[in-house]
């Protein structure tokens, strides 16, 4: 079968030489291996640490790490249920074995997810379309003479790979926990048609199928539904110059997923601050950990184990109205603030303030506008000169190489105040009256920033650098300052994030801590502890 241009390789080098690997790793591999799942990019992916991998490096030093005792991967379990159904041809084991231990809400979670692939993928009668047992791997292998040099090139696929009876039609079908509102890129729609057109093993089809499939309600949207050639022409104009892009990328971008990269003892972005959170020692394994995680862990260990896999949340309690106001209040301000030139806010605020993608009743519309015109009073963009001095909703990322937890900050507002940072943190509410308990113990956010204020870690002028508390209350703007470098002030946080670190920090089972919590819990129906409890009052 004769095999068609792809345009994989055409219109000059597919890498450039210009890009260059960070020091401490080396090469492993001549072969070029990328997943599709690269081409998502978002906030969860570090571009240089996938050209890295794609490319076949390996830190120098390191070697394997210890990995968690429980299993992390949330599609994981789901995955191999589907694949012993597809063996055996009999009911989905919703227990399947696997080389790791399932938390209990992962574990609920995937018996329902099974349940929803069922239901909208029931099993044809005369099993027009199985299940293939080895994905699809599209491969290229360059010559000398090749612009872009010799080597071979590898595309491959995840998800639930299936084949018509005759061959002529291959079809791709990928689990989400729900469908967002925007497809994913066009980019990885179009890697993803290629590798089904021209992947091995198995004759090439005629036609090719992409589907999205959402694991909580098992609708289903289409992405791509084609022939062969359509999907080649669909790679040509939308995936060939993003593959290009992904194999160049230099861009290092902190997060989460340093916990579990590779790359991390060797990046060069990745900033280190040994002693962060007061802790004496590593856990088992290197983790990430925020304020919002910290918070879960003391409500609930498993609250923070299944938040941390992405299992889905109740919507009554993560979209309820005062939540969603809070939200839509932080984009507004976000907005006013961050984008281009910022904006000093007035009390003149628009009717139709709502920012797109936000639905709130009236009354927290109108509330809303109330907070908007108490924070023109503090309002700080009285006092930067440009948006040089401006990072809104910024990452702070720092890697605690004594506790080895990779810690992600994420302050409402930094700006800058003649020559020194200004961490800002907004709070909405509909009621006047204080919160008794201690500021950084009420706010362990505050806490957070003090301890890197304090270190001097995010640079400007030093000695000078504060937090800004602003709450926004129906009578008008609360405005806290809180100075970092007073000793007592700073040893108060050190207690207040050691105490929410330490346990957590080498806990490996999340067991679950059932409670008058549970009724405002938004994983509650994964936990089989919380609806035993809730059942049971």
């Amino acid at each position: 079968m004769r095999r068609h241009d792809t345009g994989f390789h055409r219109q000059g080098a597919l890498m450039s030489d210009s890009w260059l690997p960070p020091d401490g790793v080396r090469r492993v591999s001549d072969i070029i291996k990328v997943s599709v799942g690269m081409f998502k990019g978002g906030d969860l992916r570090c571009p240089a640490a996938d050209a890295l991998k794609a490319r076949g490096y390996q830190p120098e030093r390191g070697g394997r790490r210890r990995q968690e005792r429980l299993e992390q991967f949330a599609f994981g379990p789901f995955m191999a249920a589907c694949d012993a159904r597809s063996r055996a041809g009999d009911e989905p084991d919703e227990r399947p074995r696997r080389s790791k231990p399932i938390h209990d809400g992962l574990r609920e979670w995937t018996a329902h997810a099974v349940e929803s692939y069922v239901a909208a993928f029931p099993e044809e009668p005369d099993h027009v379309m199985s299940e293939v047992e080895t994905p699809w791997r599209y491969s290229h292998v360059a010559t000398e003479s090749s612009p872009f040099g010799k080597g071979e090139y590898q595309l491959t696929v995840w998800g639930r790979c299936l084949r018509s009876r005759d061959g002529t039609v291959r079809e791709l079908r990928l689990p989400v926990n729900r469908l967002g509102r925007q497809q994913p890129p066009e980019s990885f729609i179009a890697a993803a048609a290629l590798v089904l057109a021209e992947g091995a093993p198995g004759p090439r089809p005629e036609r090719v199928r992409i589907t999205e499939f959402a694991l909580l309600d098992g609708k289903v949207r289409p992405l791509f539904d084609g022939t062969r050639d359509e999907a080649l022409a669909a790679y040509r104009s939308r995936g060939r110059a993003a593959l290009t892009a992904l194999l160049d990328s230099q861009e290092y971008r902190p997060g989460v997923g340093c916990a579990d990269c590779a790359y991390t003892a060797v990046c060069p972005v990745l900033r280190r601050a040994p002693g962060l959170l007061g802790v004496d020692g590593p856990g088992p394994v290197r983790r990430w950990w925020s304020v919002t995680n910290g918070r879960n862990y003391q409500i609930c260990p498993a609250r923070d184990q299944m938040r941390r896999l992405h299992l889905p949340t109740a919507d009554e309690v993560e979209r309820a109205a005062a939540v969603e106001r809070g939200r839509a209040l932080h984009a507004y301000l976000a907005e006013r603030h961050g984008s281009g030139s910022p904006r000093l806010c007035t009390v003149r605020i628009p009717e139709q303030w709502v920012p797109e993608g936000f639905e709130l009743p009236e009354s927290e519309r109108v509330l809303g506008t109330k907070l908007l015109r108490g924070h023109a009073a503090v309002c700080p963009m009285r006092l930067v000169r440009d948006a040089t001095d401006v990072r809104g909703e910024p990452r702070v990322v720092r890697y605690d190489t004594t506790a080895e937890v990779v810690v992600v900050a994420k302050p409402d507002l930094l700006y800058r105040d003649r020559g020194a940072w200004v961490w800002r943190e907004t709070k909405t509410t509909s009621r006047d009256r204080h919160g008794a308990r201690p500021l950084l113990e009420e706010y362990p956010q505050l806490a957070l920033a003090v301890m890197l204020l304090a270190r001097g870690d995010l640079g400007g002028t030093p000695g000078r650098a504060r937090i800004e508390f602003e709450v926004l209350r129906p009578g008008g703007a609360d405005l806290e300052i809180i100075d970092p470098y007073i000793p007592e002030t700073r040893a108060t946080a050190g207690t207040v994030v050691h105490e929410m670190v330490s346990r957590w920090l080498r806990d490996e089972e999340y067991a679950p801590r059932p409670g008058r919590a549970c009724d405002r819990c938004d994983t509650a129906r994964w936990c089989t502890s919380g609806t035993a409890f809730q059942a049971a009052r």
